[in-house]
């Protein structure tokens, strides 16, 4: 396919179509009628020689060669925007400007107490969204520019995305004050006695915790158990359980909850948390803004 033959009308009709999965959604968005659409669709099918979009009961989904497409043509027409956009200095003091942060429960509980105090100070018309990082596409998103950046431990990040690494932490037991084995929970043999709280989710790296757990001989089905971090610090606060947990979750959820930490007996791997960005919106500056007060207020 020779480029200078290709209409590149067509690759913003393609880009919508993929985005919004449905013709009539697309047509809104350009604008211009579904019939329009589909013409161009039909014209970019020919020109690629691919059928690019079947439609299907849950509307119209891509074949693996616009799947493929997608990300790059995304890049293209975000740089197009950009090439074209007057320039505009970012100024956090008066900015309106709104983000959105992938991150896991954990790290809203850490995170986002003190973005918001941040915020306050020193950008008090800015908007900070967190959206679940485990429940989205953070590639289609990101490269989309509708999540601003992500923060946590994703081991398999794309290429595309650059990163920074924050902090590393271990992993602590966490109890009620008070707790009748107290100290000793520090202790392998106290700590298989114990009854535990089991945090269920399957999200990497937490899912680590579980198998050190059932490798120190700790039966998971006669444990009590939640979906997610963010119900722990209530449960344990109020039993004779005991949660492995992030440090920071721990430090954070110790002093208003009334918790002691305490060493964990598990052998596991320090946990370490990076922030990541597409490399579209690496020289946007309100996206270099965010980047800088996150490494201000949670870099080691």
């Amino acid at each position: 396919m020779n480029l200078r033959d290709l209409d590149l009308n067509l690759l913003i009709v393609f880009h919508e179509v993929f985005r919004e999965r449905q013709i009539s959604a697309a047509a809104k968005r350009l604008k211009v009628t579904q019939s329009a659409v589909s013409n161009a669709l039909a014209r970019l099918r020919r020109t690629a020689g691919d059928e690019l979009f079947v439609r299907t009961t849950e509307g119209m989904q891509p074949t693996p060669f616009a799947e493929r497409m997608a990300e790059p043509v995304a890049a293209a027409l975000g740089h197009l925007e950009e090439a074209f956009k007057p320039a505009q200095a970012f100024d956090a003091a008066t900015t309106g400007r709104h983000f959105t942060i992938a991150m896991t429960d954990v790290g809203e509980t850490y995170f986002m107490p003190r973005l918001i105090e941040a915020c306050a100070e020193q950008a008090p018309q800015v908007d900070i969204a967190s959206v679940r990082a485990g429940l989205i596409d953070l590639r289609t998103e990101m490269a989309a520019g509708r999540v601003d950046l992500a923060i946590g431990a994703f081991e398999d990040a794309p290429s595309v995305f650059y990163q920074k690494r924050l902090f590393r932490q271990s992993y602590v037991s966490m109890v009620r004050q008070g707790h009748p084995l107290g100290e000793d929970l520090a202790s392998l043999q106290h700590f298989r006695a114990a009854r535990h709280l089991v945090v269920t989710s399957m999200e990497s790296p937490y899912d680590c915790i579980n198998e050190a757990m059932a490798k120190a001989g700790i039966v998971l089905a006669s444990s009590f158990s939640v979906p997610h971090f963010a119900a722990v610090p209530y449960v344990v606060s109020t039993t004779d359980l005991v949660a492995t947990v992030p440090q920071k979750l721990a430090k954070r959820a110790a002093e208003p909850f009334g918790l002691t930490i305490l060493p964990s007996p598990l052998h596991l791997p320090a946990l370490q948390t990076n922030m990541f960005w597409h490399r579209r919106y690496n020289q946007d500056e309100g996206n270099r803004w965010l980047r800088g007060l996150v490494g201000e207020l949670f870099g080691e």
